[in-house]
């Protein structure tokens, strides 16, 4: 064992200091569902900054320095404060922010989200089933970024206003009609935030024919 651990040294010291890196400073996220449609697709791979908030001890929620301040429009990695699962949402409302929906517009501290460019689609939503679906730019508190609506589906489109709790945030799917977020499970706790989403590693169709989507290689999230 003694000689193993001597002729593999090097290996083993990289191993435990790419770990450590995955764990503590970046990481690379999988995108299981739609979402964050259009935004994200189903088959992307995000790359993850895990110290753009807070550097944390691996493994865990205790953060030992504050490195940064979560904006609104960030897209941010999270762990569901409902059942600890892993999510990916866009943040829309910062502690103290009044939060607001009525019929799909946004309302923050009482100033309504500007929609613009709107564009019809049709989205799928399972095999051979596709909805027909609205996407526009919504523009509000100095971020903007592409969300969309499916008109035929039942979803949450109207809730408070509610204010955000102190060290809390509060997010939104972009694909608004087709989210689990803080409609759901209520605002997030800092620290369960792990860390936010910059850009598209990797991309391919797994809900087709599997191939890369090149043209999403390297793309930045707005």
């Amino acid at each position: 064992m003694k000689h193993w651990l001597k002729e593999n040294r090097s290996l083993l010291v990289f191993l435990l200091c790419f770990g450590f890196f995955r764990l503590a400073v970046a990481d690379w996220n999988p995108i299981p569902s739609g979402s964050m449609r259009p935004t994200l697709l189903e088959g992307d791979v995000v790359l993850v900054d895990r110290l753009a908030y807070d550097l944390k001890i691996p493994l865990t929620d205790i953060a030992v320095l504050e490195l940064g301040t979560p904006q609104r429009g960030d897209v941010v990695v999270f762990r569901s404060p409902h059942d600890g699962m892993r999510l990916i949402k866009r943040l829309v409302a910062l502690p103290g922010d009044i939060v607001e929906m009525r019929e799909d517009v946004l309302f923050l501290n009482g100033e309504p989200a500007d929609y613009v460019d709107a564009v019809q689609v049709r989205e799928p939503v399972a095999d051979d089933i596709s909805l027909p679906a609205l996407r526009l730019t919504e523009r509000s508190a100095g971020s903007a970024r592409q969300v969309q609506f499916l008109p035929d589906v039942r979803a949450l489109r109207s809730f408070g206003p509610l204010i955000v709790p102190a060290d809390s945030y509060f997010f939104l799917g972009d694909n608004r009609d087709n989210s689990g977020d803080s409609r759901y499970f209520g605002s997030v706790p800092r620290h369960l935030l792990s860390g936010r989403a910059h850009h598209i590693l990797a991309s391919a169709d797994i809900k087709g024919n599997w191939l890369p989507r090149l043209e999403r290689f390297g793309e930045p999230l707005r």
